[in-house]
């Protein structure tokens, strides 16, 4: 997920989120209500507690504690913008390999507070002390490679829960119909025990396509961007380590993003490059 501290803007809503979220619930509620059904018809309580509640124990059983309460931590980056720029990112390599022109590396050691990601502190810092330029690009595509490892495992976990919900709404329609056959001598209580019977599968299957399997998609989504800046930043402190001329520079990192991002400054979902890992 991406570094809190990675941070150059005041973060806003996500219209994409909130939007599909309004869309899909005044779809399927508005259908409902349409076809003469009424919102009580799909508000049980006891519906509710068997799928959220199944769903929740067997993703707690799936998933190691650490990994879920870092998934439950990163769910509000789901209805909220990125608030590292790329744009932003870039200028800030440029101006750095400027003045490293003019004056010499050492002499960024000054910048160092201002820059706001740790992960570009980090590899400038390493620069800075003199490290071997492999080392740098060892040590900080290792950490991108943890990240990116540690942002999959915590969409996993809403995959994981999408996958378990739709099946514990059947055991809930299950248990529901076992009360039903227990009063077949009334036809009235049948019809209406087994239309409130469905409501767990109505549940189970919602949360798992509306609200799970979306989040981890999302999710997903925000991991490229956070793990496509990294890269960016990597590739601009080697830049500004061999001196190379801040407009050869920006020409090289172009390749990070397409237009949009230059308006926008958000950064792209998918890479438009693939990592080799750990060069010899």
């Amino acid at each position: 997920m991406p570094d809190p501290a990675e941070q150059s803007e005041k973060p806003r809503l996500d219209p994409s989120t909130v939007a599909g979220l309004a869309v899909a619930l005044t779809g399927i509620i508005g259908g409902l209500l349409l076809e003469g059904g009424r919102l009580g018809d799909i508000t049980q309580l006891t519906a509710a507690m068997i799928v959220l509640g199944g769903t929740f124990g067997a993703v707690m059983v799936t998933t190691p504690m650490p990994v879920l309460t870092a998934a439950l931590k990163s769910l509000p980056s789901v209805f909220w913008l990125p608030t590292t720029s790329s744009n932003q990112l870039l200028q800030d390599i440029l101006r750095l390999a400027a003045k490293a022109r003019r004056t010499g590396i050492i002499a960024l050691e000054s910048d160092l507070e201002e820059i706001s990601s740790l992960f570009f502190r980090k590899a400038l810092r390493l620069a800075i002390d003199g490290a071997d330029l492999k080392v740098v690009r060892r040590i900080m595509e290792l950490e991108i490679e943890a990240a990116e490892l540690k942002g999959e495992a915590e969409a996993r976990v809403f995959e994981v829960a999408g996958g378990y919900a739709p099946t514990v709404g059947i055991i809930g329609a299950v248990l529901g119909l076992i009360q039903v056959m227990k009063h077949l001598e009334d036809i009235d209580a049948v019809g209406h025990g087994i239309a409130v019977a469905f409501v767990a599968t109505v549940y189970g299957v919602f949360v798992a396509n509306i609200f799970f399997l979306p989040i981890a998609n999302k999710l997903k989504a925000r991991l490229q961007g956070s793990i496509q800046l990294r890269e960016m930043a990597l590739e601009g402190v080697i830049a500004i380590s061999e001196g190379m001329n801040p407009k050869l520079i920006e020409s090289q990192l172009e390749r990070f993003y397409d237009d949009p991002v230059k308006e926008t400054g958000q950064p792209v979902a998918t890479p438009r490059r693939n990592r080799g890992r750990i060069a010899a």
